[in-house]
């Protein structure tokens, strides 16, 4: 898709870059709060949208202070229709165990297979989270060590590296139990997922308004 050109919110004096998949989670709630960067699809999509993005910004000098990740997802052990900060998060596609590297763990690069992410929103509960190019469903979860599942985070986080800046990640839950069923069994609760997701955001505009940038730390590249 044609890379869009998108600049930061502006937050008390800081420049917040907001990050999606798709504009079919980009509701009427978020969409009075701020415009994202698209991305597209997947992690590839997600990696080369994000790093482009930033490039752009940084020509401009007006690279973000924060990147913000969000978007739905999917779990088994989160609430339906939660929304819930990213405490960490890991790349399920990475198996190089044949080479003897864990699974999980990027050959030769400097980061390891979990990573942690700065969570600093008081009222949202935490979760671990696995990206990967893949829908999950039914017995798939029982194959993944992480509370939600999705398909961009972790890339995102990768191209903020490149360009040393802190991201954090906000999710809601659009499905998980029982089986999904086509495009609509994903698609039927982001109408309530914008509106939360949107309540989110707010709490990020007061928390960056009242303390900062003093919580976010960014996770070097390597």
């Amino acid at each position: 898709m044609p890379q869009q050109v998108v600049k930061p919110t502006s937050i008390a004096g800081m420049r917040v870059l907001f990050v999606m998949a798709t504009d079919h989670e980009y509701g009427p709630h978020l969409q009075a709060r701020m415009i994202p960067l698209i991305t597209g699809v997947g992690p590839v999509e997600a990696a080369v949208g994000t790093a482009t993005c930033l490039q752009e910004l940084l020509a401009a000098e007006e690279l973000p202070d924060l990147v913000v990740s969000l978007g739905s997802a999917g779990s088994r052990r989160c609430q339906l229709g939660g929304v819930y900060q990213v405490e960490s998060v890991s790349w399920r596609d990475m198996d190089a165990s044949r080479l003897g590297f864990a699974k999980g763990v990027t050959p030769f690069a400097d980061h390891p297979a979990i990573m942690p992410l700065p969570t600093f929103l008081p009222d949202l509960p935490r979760a671990s989270l696995s990206t990967g190019g893949d829908i999950v469903g039914g017995d798939g979860y029982a194959d993944i060590d992480a509370d939600v599942v999705e398909m961009e985070t972790y890339a995102v986080l990768r191209a903020c590296q490149r360009f040393a800046v802190p991201m954090i990640g906000l999710r809601g839950i659009s499905d998980g139990p029982g089986e999904l069923d086509g495009l609509s069994g994903w698609t039927e609760l982001l109408a309530l997922l914008d509106e939360r997701l949107s309540l989110a955001v707010d709490q990020l505009f007061d928390v960056l308004t009242t303390q900062g940038m003093a919580q976010p730390q960014v996770i070097p590249a390597d």
